[in-house]
């Protein structure tokens, strides 16, 4: 389906909302570096009052900036488990759920037809074209026109076993280039090939390695000798 030429000012409205996406990022960015020096305090009796107040905000702002792509949120979970040990794994695997899940659903909320006009907007036509040719079509519909679409071979490998996919996209080294954990379940949301049930149980799979290593062995970790 061609999409019609738009008018100059729906174009500036395009790069207006790029502009402020970016600008969402950066601030992430700066959030995250924030958020890291707030953490970098001595624990001991007198501090544990403030610690308690700074894990809580710690934590809020962490499903948040999870949640934002290209912004590495996962720092701040990671520092937490590293500083506090075993005891906060089981909060911190919790609000990265909740994270990944809220990024989710902001992905299957985002209307199809306003992605396609959104890339129409900032002169990306063959996509905008492209994605607009989705608008309205099952799951298996839209895996049928992926692999209808896809030059390499094994691309179509990895948009049948998309559960499998995302799951080692999730924990791939590096995945901040395709957006980091939000990035990738906003897509995959916005995707609409992953079912909400599926996807939470995915994603609780995809997050635990991590978590359960701490939880197990945080304290013989914690004692190696640096």
């Amino acid at each position: 389906m061609m999409l019609p030429t738009l008018p100059e000012n729906r174009r500036l409205a395009g790069f207006l909302k790029l502009g402020l996406f970016v600008a969402i990022v950066v601030v992430g960015n700066l959030m995250t570096r924030g958020v890291m020096d707030g953490l970098d305090l001595v624990i001991r009796p007198s501090t544990e009052p403030a610690l308690h107040r700074i894990i809580m905000i710690s934590m809020a702002a962490y499903i948040l900036l999870m949640a934002i792509p290209f912004v590495p949120g996962v720092e701040v979970g990671l520092a937490l488990m590293m500083i506090l040990g075993p005891k906060v794994v089981p909060l911190v695997f919790f609000c990265t759920l909740t994270s990944l899940c809220l990024a989710y659903l902001i992905g299957r909320l985002v209307p199809e037809s306003s992605i396609a006009q959104f890339l129409r907007e900032v002169r990306l036509v063959r996509a905008a074209n492209f994605f607009a040719g989705f608008e309205g079509l099952t799951p298996e519909q839209r895996i049928v026109r992926l692999t209808e679409h896809t030059p390499q071979k094994w691309l179509p490998w990895l948009i049948r076993h998309r559960y499998i996919t995302l799951l080692v996209a999730i924990n791939l080294p590096g995945n901040m280039v395709v957006g980091g954990g939000g990035g990738l379940a906003m897509m995959a949301g916005m995707s609409r090939l992953f079912s909400p049930f599926a996807f939470v149980l995915l994603v609780a799979v995809a997050i635990s390695p991590i978590p359960m290593v701490l939880l197990l062995f945080g304290d013989a970790i914690a004692s190696w000798p640096i």
